[in-house]
């Protein structure tokens, strides 16, 4: 990936019409996809250090289950999911969305998918969070909180590394 310049989404609009065409695509909150394609290419779990045969990302995909949920819902709340990791303390100046594709070869720690054969699809703008955090917050009162204390003092088990 090394010089490669991705696209950047910089409207909710555009991943929404992405999610609609087609191919399965997932969000990683990491330092970017030169970051974690160099190498081996593999997530670590937080609590336990053992390397995952894939990078953990979030899947994008429209469940079933959430048919009735206007897409632009169901694509805000899986955005902000992993939103926390921007603010823990593993160098979040540099952490931020960007959207991929791959295969998905197995689950982490949070049940999250691991994918490999990653192919970047574009960087997630912050304006793009930031009109999904205002869609997630309209649907609170229904939801609760998205972000889930953890007795080891993170939100989750740490395992979007």
């Amino acid at each position: 990936m090394p010089g490669t310049t991705l696209p950047t989404y910089t409207a909710l609009h555009q991943l929404v019409e992405l999610i609609e065409q087609g191919p399965p695509v997932f969000v990683r909150w990491s330092r970017g996809p030169e970051a974690d394609l160099a190498g081996s290419a593999v997530s670590r779990d937080g609590l336990t250090g053992m390397e995952m045969p894939g990078l953990s990302a979030n899947p994008l995909v429209f469940e079933e289950w959430a048919k009735d949920l206007p897409t632009t819902v169901w694509v805000a709340r899986r955005l902000c999911d992993y939103i926390h990791l921007r603010d823990d303390d593993q160098g979040s100046a540099n952490v931020r969305p960007w959207v991929l594709k791959g295969e998905e070869t197995g689950r982490g720690p949070d049940n999250e998918p691991l994918v490999r054969d990653v192919e970047p699809v574009a960087w997630i703008a912050e304006s793009v969070i930031a009109e999904a955090e205002d869609v997630v917050a309209r649907q609170r009162g229904a939801w609760g909180p998205l972000r889930r204390p953890s007795r080891f003092g993170r939100g989750g088990s740490g395992g979007k590394g």
